[in-house]
């Protein structure tokens, strides 16, 4: 399997598109992703882009954190703040093990790039 880290831009793009349910086809005009299970148009192919355009890179965080917040905290950490002795954990409610100011910070200023890896391993979990 392809570390996501060996992703190009555009094939994590189309790996997220895949784990939001979306696939590609041609509308007569232009390459569109359509929601595999009713064909509604999404989005434009030429148009989404997660792991460059700030606006989709939130999509599919929502998305992640909707699914399984505690493990995209987890993955975007690590990927902001690498080597940050930090974790997320549930003690009745979510909360932070072992805060840290500067590995928040940077979770909060995270590139698209970041969010978009920090989304794809945390739905690719859930498809496992």
């Amino acid at each position: 399997m392809t570390q996501v880290k060996d992703m190009i831009d555009e094939k994590l793009d189309f790996a997220l598109a895949e784990q939001l349910g979306w696939v590609n086809a041609w509308d007569g005009v232009r390459l569109v992703w359509l929601d595999g299970k009713t064909n509604e148009f999404r989005r434009k192919v030429t148009d989404w882009h997660p792991s460059t355009d700030p606006a989709a890179s939130l999509e599919v965080q929502a998305k992640a954190i909707a699914d399984n917040k505690l493990i995209y905290l987890n993955a975007l950490l690590s990927l902001v703040s690498p080597g940050e002795d930090i974790q997320f954990g549930l003690g009745g409610s979510m909360e932070v093990v072992g805060y840290n100011i500067d590995g928040t910070s940077a979770m909060v200023n995270a590139s698209p790039r970041e969010r978009a890896e920090a989304a794809y391993i945390t739905l690719q979990g859930e498809r496992t």
